[in-house]
């Protein structure tokens, strides 16, 4: 049976050996840290078999504007699964409680780039996404609103933080209520 639950320190090493390899490389490893040391991570979530992390998924701080205000939005990435654990719906129940834990923390639109085929099930559409101005597009650039209607009539812009290595290279301002928020 699988738990899923929030990460500790102890979890570091077990949840580098999961992504390096599920992803095959180093870049989504250094991307965990990277996150974790900016101190953009909203969720940081494992899934647990046997004493053994089978799975891990995180979402991050994302600074994403419109004309109205910022958008308290997150980026899910990376999700990893244990290859020879996929395919048995680890990475479903990460993705379920890890937009819980969003929606607890106030969060109101995630962004993923990622399976067209995988995503949508949990409500991401690459129609929605078409809204932001990212340096990402197509199918497998998918948005959902956890706030019904937060960018009806609104396009916004995306700025990934430094962790990605993108160009737009801005860092998410910490949520505060006195920030005008979209929607609000």
């Amino acid at each position: 049976m699988i738990a899923i639950r929030p990460e500790t320190a102890g979890d570091h090493g077990a949840i580098e050996h999961v992504t390096r390899t599920a992803f095959g490389g180093e870049d989504e490893v250094r991307l965990i840290e990277r996150l974790r040391a900016d101190g953009l991570v909203i969720a940081s979530l494992v899934a647990v078999e046997d004493a053994t992390i089978r799975g891990h998924i995180l979402m991050s701080r994302l600074d994403v504007r419109t004309p109205s205000g910022r958008i308290p939005a997150a980026a899910l990435a990376p999700m990893a699964v244990a290859p020879a654990h996929q395919r048995r719906g680890i990475g479903s129940q990460l993705v379920t409680a890890a937009v819980a834990a969003c929606r607890d923390a106030g969060t109101d639109l995630i962004v993923v780039l990622g399976h067209p085929d995988f995503y949508p099930r949990f409500g991401f559409s690459p129609i929605l996404a078409r809204r932001l101005k990212a340096p990402f597009s197509g199918p497998a650039f998918m948005a959902r609103a956890l706030k019904p209607g937060i960018l009806d009539g609104e396009t916004a812009t995306v700025r990934y933080p430094d962790a990605f290595g993108l160009t737009n290279r801005e860092r998410p301002e910490p949520y505060s209520a006195a920030a005008p928020r979209a929607g609000s």
